[in-house]
Protein backbone atom coordinates (compact mmCIF):
# COMPACT_ATOMS: atom_id res chain seq x y z
CA UNK A 1 0.00 0.00 0.00
CA UNK A 2 1.13 3.08 -1.04
CA UNK A 3 -0.86 6.12 -0.25
CA UNK A 4 -1.49 9.02 -2.95
CA UNK A 5 1.28 11.37 -1.19
CA UNK A 6 4.78 9.00 -2.01
CA UNK A 7 6.53 10.03 -4.28
CA UNK A 8 8.47 6.43 -4.88
CA UNK A 9 10.95 6.62 -7.99
CA UNK A 10 9.70 2.99 -9.69
CA UNK A 11 6.17 4.08 -9.16
CA UNK A 12 4.48 5.17 -12.45
CA UNK A 13 3.45 8.01 -11.28
CA UNK A 14 4.93 11.82 -12.05
CA UNK A 15 5.38 14.11 -8.93
CA UNK A 16 3.48 17.40 -8.90
CA UNK A 17 5.28 20.41 -10.21
CA UNK A 18 5.22 21.39 -6.55
CA UNK A 19 7.06 18.23 -5.57
CA UNK A 20 9.37 18.50 -8.10
CA UNK A 21 13.26 19.60 -7.69
CA UNK A 22 13.80 22.84 -6.90
CA UNK A 23 16.83 24.93 -6.86
CA UNK A 24 17.70 23.94 -3.69
CA UNK A 25 17.85 20.55 -4.59
CA UNK A 26 20.74 18.91 -6.99
CA UNK A 27 19.61 17.46 -10.49
CA UNK A 28 21.22 16.13 -13.21
CA UNK A 29 20.40 19.28 -15.59
CA UNK A 30 22.11 21.61 -12.60
CA UNK A 31 25.95 21.86 -13.64
CA UNK A 32 26.88 25.29 -11.69
CA UNK A 33 28.85 23.54 -9.15
CA UNK A 34 30.59 21.91 -11.17
CA UNK A 35 32.12 23.32 -14.06
CA UNK A 36 33.06 20.24 -16.20
CA UNK A 37 31.04 16.38 -15.95
CA UNK A 38 32.15 13.58 -17.79
CA UNK A 39 34.94 13.16 -20.38
CA UNK A 40 35.43 16.65 -20.08
CA UNK A 41 36.15 16.78 -16.22
CA UNK A 42 39.27 13.87 -17.15
CA UNK A 43 40.71 15.59 -19.96
CA UNK A 44 41.37 19.10 -18.70
CA UNK A 45 44.83 18.77 -16.50
CA UNK A 46 44.04 22.36 -15.33
CA UNK A 47 42.80 22.98 -11.47
CA UNK A 48 40.11 25.83 -11.35
CA UNK A 49 39.46 27.90 -8.30
CA UNK A 50 37.22 30.59 -7.40
CA UNK A 51 38.38 33.93 -8.28
CA UNK A 52 38.84 36.28 -4.73
CA UNK A 53 36.92 39.21 -6.08
CA UNK A 54 34.39 38.24 -9.13
CA UNK A 55 33.92 41.22 -11.40
CA UNK A 56 30.40 41.13 -11.38
CA UNK A 57 28.13 44.23 -11.97
CA UNK A 58 26.22 45.72 -9.13
CA UNK A 59 22.83 43.78 -10.09
CA UNK A 60 24.29 40.53 -9.26
CA UNK A 61 25.20 40.88 -5.99
CA UNK A 62 23.33 39.37 -4.53
CA UNK A 63 23.50 35.87 -6.35
CA UNK A 64 24.94 33.03 -4.66
CA UNK A 65 29.23 32.84 -4.95
CA UNK A 66 28.71 29.46 -6.96
CA UNK A 67 27.96 31.10 -9.83
CA UNK A 68 31.55 32.97 -9.98
CA UNK A 69 33.59 33.07 -12.81
CA UNK A 70 36.28 30.25 -12.31
CA UNK A 71 39.81 31.27 -12.88
CA UNK A 72 42.52 28.54 -13.72
CA UNK A 73 45.65 28.52 -11.69
CA UNK A 74 48.76 26.41 -11.88
CA UNK A 75 47.95 23.13 -10.85
CA UNK A 76 50.67 21.95 -8.11
CA UNK A 77 49.07 18.81 -7.39
CA UNK A 78 47.90 15.54 -9.31
CA UNK A 79 48.20 17.25 -13.22
CA UNK A 80 51.91 18.05 -12.08
CA UNK A 81 53.41 14.62 -11.40
CA UNK A 82 51.79 13.00 -15.00
CA UNK A 83 53.88 15.81 -16.71
CA UNK A 84 57.15 14.26 -15.29
CA UNK A 85 58.73 12.13 -17.62
CA UNK A 86 62.84 12.63 -17.50
CA UNK A 87 64.91 10.49 -14.75
CA UNK A 88 66.61 12.19 -11.63
CA UNK A 89 68.69 8.69 -11.19
CA UNK A 90 70.47 6.37 -13.13
CA UNK A 91 72.80 3.11 -12.41
CA UNK A 92 76.07 4.16 -10.44
CA UNK A 93 79.31 2.94 -11.45
CA UNK A 94 80.51 1.37 -8.30
CA UNK A 95 77.49 0.08 -6.09
CA UNK A 96 75.09 -1.17 -9.36
CA UNK A 97 72.50 0.44 -7.88
CA UNK A 98 70.09 3.26 -9.97
CA UNK A 99 70.94 5.37 -7.05
CA UNK A 100 73.47 7.73 -9.27
CA UNK A 101 71.69 11.65 -9.22
CA UNK A 102 72.39 13.17 -12.22
CA UNK A 103 72.30 16.71 -11.38
CA UNK A 104 74.19 16.18 -8.41
CA UNK A 105 76.76 13.54 -9.63
CA UNK A 106 76.50 11.62 -6.14
CA UNK A 107 74.98 7.88 -5.50
CA UNK A 108 72.54 8.35 -2.64
CA UNK A 109 72.93 4.66 -1.74
CA UNK A 110 77.27 4.57 -1.70
CA UNK A 111 78.30 7.70 -1.99
CA UNK A 112 80.27 7.65 -5.68
CA UNK A 113 82.52 9.75 -6.44
CA UNK A 114 83.56 10.18 -2.90
CA UNK A 115 86.89 7.37 -2.21
CA UNK A 116 84.14 6.27 1.29
CA UNK A 117 81.51 4.52 0.93
CA UNK A 118 78.55 5.71 2.31
CA UNK A 119 77.38 3.90 5.50
CA UNK A 120 75.90 5.06 8.60
CA UNK A 121 75.69 3.15 12.34
CA UNK A 122 72.07 4.00 12.62
CA UNK A 123 71.47 1.42 9.24
CA UNK A 124 72.67 -1.61 10.61
CA UNK A 125 70.71 -3.91 8.44
CA UNK A 126 71.61 -2.10 5.20
CA UNK A 127 75.50 -2.63 6.75
CA UNK A 128 74.74 -6.32 6.42
CA UNK A 129 73.52 -6.13 3.13
CA UNK A 130 76.22 -4.36 1.67
CA UNK A 131 79.14 -5.93 4.35
CA UNK A 132 82.41 -8.54 2.90
CA UNK A 133 81.10 -11.57 1.95
CA UNK A 134 77.81 -10.84 0.10
CA UNK A 135 79.26 -10.51 -2.79
CA UNK A 136 81.89 -12.81 -4.87
CA UNK A 137 84.95 -12.21 -3.05
CA UNK A 138 87.09 -12.58 -5.69
CA UNK A 139 90.79 -11.66 -4.45
CA UNK A 140 89.79 -12.42 -0.81
CA UNK A 141 88.77 -16.47 -1.33
CA UNK A 142 92.17 -17.00 -3.12
CA UNK A 143 93.87 -14.35 0.10
CA UNK A 144 91.72 -17.38 2.36
CA UNK A 145 93.39 -20.51 0.57
CA UNK A 146 96.98 -19.19 0.38
CA UNK A 147 97.01 -18.49 3.98
CA UNK A 148 95.88 -21.43 4.73
CA UNK A 149 99.23 -22.87 3.10
CA UNK A 150 101.23 -20.28 4.82
CA UNK A 151 101.41 -18.47 1.49
CA UNK A 152 103.53 -20.62 -0.14
CA UNK A 153 105.17 -19.61 -4.05
CA UNK A 154 106.75 -21.28 -6.28
CA UNK A 155 106.16 -24.30 -7.93
CA UNK A 156 105.24 -27.78 -6.04
CA UNK A 157 108.19 -29.77 -4.95
CA UNK A 158 106.31 -33.22 -7.03
CA UNK A 159 106.45 -30.60 -9.84
CA UNK A 160 110.03 -30.01 -10.56
CA UNK A 161 110.60 -33.46 -11.64
CA UNK A 162 113.29 -35.68 -9.88
CA UNK A 163 116.52 -34.11 -7.92
CA UNK A 164 119.70 -34.43 -9.04
CA UNK A 165 122.97 -34.34 -6.99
Amino acid sequence: GTSPGDTHSLSGRRRPRSQRATSDTPSDDDNDNQPFSGIASSIIQDEYVQSRYPSRPAAFASTPTRLCRLTPITAKGTSSFGKRHNKTHTLCRRCGRRSFHVQKSTCSSCGYPSAKTRKFNWSEKAKRRKTTGTGRMRHLKEVHRRFKNGFQTGTPKGARGPESQ
